[in-house]
């Protein structure tokens, strides 16, 4: 349980870039009691996101969202290692970032608590391009690949990386998950990018990771729709490569 009080101080310290105070309010909250993974998500995580709506909103200036963003991620650093290890479940992630993006954390976040979670993860985070993506899950063969968007002008790019390895279809058991902002506001976006799993928080994303339903539930239902898209268009529907 967090301290009422605590979300306020710690997001007044973070965007006044105060660094110290940050880590003061955080070592509060973890000797009253509270883990490491509660302190991911119920202060990181929300603060995080309310940082990127104060920014969208022009209530802060782009320096004082990178001051906060800096700092939170110092803190996440520094909690890592304080996250519990439950057992292994014998199943691989790949969390990585749309290219281009510049918010990184909430991916981050999201491959810690992953790992704690008994996963293995692997994180190559933003700045790659599809065939990067590609060539690593190729070699990695993951069961989910975690793909995280925070602005609108990232979707094109994530739906020709989804329609790429849907068409080549050379993981098939492999589950495609979207998160982050560009598909919290957007209702069903994530649908129409072709993705077939989608959390709007990284507790949710450890949720919907772990059940286990069929993976022809979500092939049948992303060739259907990829169908009437092309359909819409006046386009023949493309022949998957074999």
């Amino acid at each position: 349980m967090i301290k009422d009080g605590i979300l306020e101080r710690y997001l007044d310290a973070l965007l006044q870039g105060n660094r110290k105070q940050c880590r003061t309010v955080i070592e509060e909250t973890l000797q009253s009691g509270t883990p490491a993974n509660s302190v991911y998500l119920d202060i990181t995580w929300p603060i995080m996101t309310e940082i990127e709506r104060l920014l969208r909103s022009d209530k802060i200036t782009s320096t004082e969202e990178h001051l906060a963003t800096r700092i939170n991620r110092t803190i996440v650093d520094q909690l890592q290692n304080k996250l519990p290890r439950r057992p292994s479940k014998h199943k691989k992630i790949v969390v990585c970032c749309a290219p281009n993006e510049l918010q990184e954390l909430g991916a981050q976040i999201m491959a810690d608590l992953f790992e704690s979670d008994g996963w293995e993860v692997r994180f190559p985070g933003g700045g790659l391009t599809n065939d990067d993506i590609l060539a690593f899950i190729n070699e990695y063969a993951p069961d989910v690949l975690l793909i995280y968007g925070t602005t609108p002008k990232q979707a094109p790019n994530v739906r020709r990386l989804i329609d790429t390895i849907k068409d080549i279809n050379a993981w098939p058991y492999m589950r495609i998950m979207v998160s982050g902002g560009l598909f919290n506001r957007a209702e069903g976006l994530w649908e129409e990018v072709g993705a077939d799993l989608f959390a709007a928080t990284a507790l949710e994303a450890l949720q919907v990771a772990s059940n286990d339903t069929p993976m022809e539930h979500y092939e049948r239902r992303t060739i259907n729709r990829r169908k009437k898209r092309y359909k819409k268009s006046g386009q023949k529907t493309p022949v998957p490569v074999k």
